[in-house]
């Protein structure tokens, strides 16, 4: 049975492509379906078990190894050294998500028997870093950034509670559909974005996670973090613009992950979100979780809605969406008791200015949500200049787009990541050697405040 949330069940009844193309023009749906036939050398029913089915433990076990593209260091090793036979909180990917051919045609079977049997080492996350900076070493000098602590006066924080929101940029969308003009396509490539990606993760080791473009899920940032401790939930685009690139390695993506020394997992639901009852292309991943130190429990949302100016009603009508699924979730949390407050962070890509309706709807939801990152302004009302800056053939983009939301009756900001300055970021924008995405990360602490 699919989890559901507010009477809407989990984006695992959208993820077969054979359903999900009835929303489709014929034409795109014809195409999808082409698609996917060509995506795997397996049968329809293993497709289709595959693709409905999001635990290790309900399909077959097989060692897998996803195949990782050509880099020689130490890092490219270790992305590759997990496997489903471990006790790691890893699921197999859907078949079709390997596009050239099944992840074990050229592997030694007596190599994976004996890996499929081998538990996996964590790893050390200094260890790792040390290894992307190797790998990264011809690269500019790395770029700096500083936290922007708040002061709140005599108050005693609880134990810190770090979130990082980030669009990553999907691969294939970065060298297929971008256009980044001003962007070397070297510094495009997944083998210097991956251990760039990593390294920005890694430099400042969030408890929560939230990506949005992920494309390289099963075979880079799954297996990575959850040998660093991580546990993770994926939701990807039911058409994602990522298959329509040749050599993808499949749709993107939200992705959510937490730290497992800290957090335990309650409940998680993917959402496709609707725009007007009709169910859209854009996902939102939400997670509650419990706070193992304290025992607060936290409602975390990853979302990423509709992109390109002329869609400012759709994505207020998927915000509008987001809003009613959290709330049904957060009453469903409190008991049904509109005084229990349920602590919650909402993080996001919402592609929409803070001029936006959609802003707006969540700035004066009733769930009493603020933005973190007005904490960086002198007045404490503006959002930061930018989120993202970039130019592609159509011109330049400076914006802010990217938010992390939170309840401000239940959570405070106790410090916030400042962005990057205009000389750190150069005249070609984003992405660069230096940057891997055209989107700046997003990193604040909070922490719980006092139950009334």
């Amino acid at each position: 049975m699919a989890p559901q949330i507010g009477g809407v069940s989990s984006f695992s009844e959208h993820y077969f492509p054979a359903e999900t193309a009835d929303d489709l023009p014929g034409v795109q749906r014809l195409s999808l379906l082409i698609r996917f036939q060509a995506k795997t050398s397996h049968g329809a029913a293993a497709r289709a078990a595959a693709c409905r089915t999001s635990t290790v433990a309900e399909v077959p076990l097989l060692s897998v190894v996803c195949p990782m593209g050509g880099g020689a260091t130490r890092l490219y090793n270790t992305l590759t050294q997990t496997f489903s036979g471990s006790s790691s909180p890893l699921s197999l990917p859907p078949s079709y998500l390997s596009p050239h051919q099944p992840a074990l045609t050229n592997l030694d079977s007596d190599f994976c028997l004996q890996q499929k049997n081998s538990p996996v080492c964590p790893l050390d996350p200094v260890e790792l870093l040390q290894q992307c900076e190797e790998a990264l070493r011809d690269r500019p000098p790395h770029l700096q950034r500083n936290f922007v602590y708040i002061d709140h006066g005599d108050d005693v924080a609880s134990v810190p509670i770090r979130v990082m929101q980030w669009n990553i940029l999907a691969q294939a969308l970065g060298v297929g559909v971008d256009n980044f003009v001003r962007c070397p396509l070297e510094a495009l490539s997944w083998s210097r974005r991956r251990s760039l990606i990593l390294e920005e993760i890694l430099a400042y080791r969030p408890h929560i996670l939230c990506l949005q473009e992920v494309d390289h899920y099963y075979d880079t940032f799954q297996p990575v973090l959850a040998n660093l401790g991580y546990s993770s939930h994926f939701c990807p685009k039911p058409w994602s613009p990522c298959l329509d690139v040749e050599g993808n390695s499949g749709p993107d993506g939200c992705a959510l992950f937490f730290d497992e020394s800290r957090f335990e997992l309650l409940d998680s639901v993917n959402i496709r979100l609707s725009a007007m009852m009709i169910p859209t292309n854009q996902v939102a991943v939400v997670t509650t979780l419990r706070c193992r130190s304290s025992g607060r429990c936290v409602c975390v949302a990853a979302t990423h809605l509709k992109a390109r100016s002329g869609w400012e009603w759709f994505r207020s009508a998927q915000g509008s969406d987001l809003l009613w699924h959290l709330q049904n979730l957060v009453q469903e949390l409190g008991g049904g008791n509109s005084n229990v407050k349920v602590p919650l962070l909402i993080c996001g890509d919402f592609n929409a200015v803070p001029s936006e309706e959609v802003y707006r709807r969540f700035a004066t939801s009733p769930l009493g949500l603020d933005s973190a990152y007005k904490k960086l302004s002198q007045d404490g009302v503006s959002e930061p200049e930018y989120t993202t800056w970039k130019i592609r053939g159509t011109g330049e983009c400076c914006c802010t787009l990217d938010y992390i939301w939170y309840t401000k009756d239940t959570l405070r900001v106790d410090a916030v990541l400042d962005m990057l300055d205009e000389k750190q970021i150069g005249p070609n924008r984003l992405p660069s050697y230096s940057y891997p995405s055209d989107h700046l990360s997003l990193v604040c602490d909070f922490s719980f405040r006092e139950k009334e």
